[in-house]
């Protein structure tokens, strides 16, 4: 059996008993949040020679194969170290087609700011995404043709002031997790490294993935967070990877709705990046077993979201 045959077999074991302990107990919260934990990356990833599992439905039983994993970091993607340049969209001439939109209620039971549901109809002009943070200003080009639905969620929550004051509660890095990204729009969390029902909620609504395989997930990329289990359970929890380790989450057939990439800002990130992690009540690994968020240790605050033609 293969190392990678071996992680998965750990982590599906551990789903099974989760799921019977579910049963036994009616369920809960729990398993609730362990739907949408995070960026919910239920997959085996191989880094820099290693095998990294950050699958977030984990437990205790996956502890010792978690600690393993990231022992060995790979310094190729640090942010400090020489960074590639950030992803570009596809260019395209086409104009964009029109689009209907579909949202449902999220009736998992996950802690909700509700401000209403967002028009079936999308702005197809919607062209830039300005977030204004503690840290700097991060501008971020829309692919709205691709992505048509999850661009009229954000707009629709921004001018709705949803996203005002809320912390971006998790900071994944290659050395932990095998990788880099900054997840923020959960509009409850409290981005301490101690909540550990941050990254559990979201807008009371939910909607389907969108231009999957369309951008790469690297460095530069700006994507939906939700289990990898939980296809389709897009809310407004969103990431911006500052890694191109991230690629690899589509190999795995990770479904993350990527709808923009960022032209101003990457320098804000990676100082982000720098600061280094609030390990969850002191244990890193709790965040790749799914227990809590690894929190940024330079606090970042989202002050104001704009969307712009």
């Amino acid at each position: 059996m293969t190392d990678v045959d071996r992680q998965t077999q750990l982590a599906r074991e551990h789903r099974e008993r989760q799921e019977q302990r579910d049963k036994n107990t009616g369920g809960g919260g729990t398993s609730k949040r362990n739907t949408i934990i995070g960026a919910g990356v239920g997959v085996v990833v191989v880094v820099g020679g290693i095998i990294a599992a950050t699958t977030l439905m984990g437990g205790k039983d996956d502890a010792k194969t978690g600690a393993a994993a990231a022992s060995t970091p790979s310094a190729s993607v640090s942010a400090s170290a020489g960074a590639s340049a950030p992803a570009a969209l596809p260019s395209s001439t086409a104009a964009p087609a029109a689009a209907t939109c579909s949202y449902r209620k999220d009736d998992s039971g996950s802690p909700a700011k509700k401000v209403g549901i967002p028009p079936s109809k999308p702005d197809m002009k919607a062209k830039t995404m300005t977030i204004a943070t503690n840290q700097g200003t991060i501008v971020i080009e829309l692919a709205t043709a691709a992505a048509p639905c999850t661009v009229n969620s954000f707009e629709f929550l921004a001018k709705k002031n949803f996203f005002d004051n809320t912390h971006c509660h998790r900071l994944a890095t290659p050395e932990t997790t095998g990788l880099g990204m900054l997840q923020c729009g959960d509009p409850l969390a409290k981005g301490d490294g101690k909540s550990k029902d941050d990254g559990t909620g979201g807008p009371g609504y939910l909607f389907d993935d969108e231009n999957l395989g369309g951008i790469g997930l690297g460095r530069g990329t700006v994507a939906m967070s939700q289990s990898s289990e939980d296809a389709n359970s897009n809310g407004s929890q969103f990431w911006i990877s500052f890694s191109d380790e991230n690629t690899q989450l589509s190999a795995q057939g990770a479904a993350f709705t990527p709808f923009g990439v960022v032209v101003k800002g990457m320098d804000i990130i990676d100082k982000i990046a720098k600061g280094g992690i609030i390990p969850f009540n002191g244990d890193p690994m709790a965040d790749v077993r799914g227990e809590g968020s690894n929190a940024p240790k330079l606090p970042v605050i989202i002050k104001d979201m704009k969307i712009s033609r």
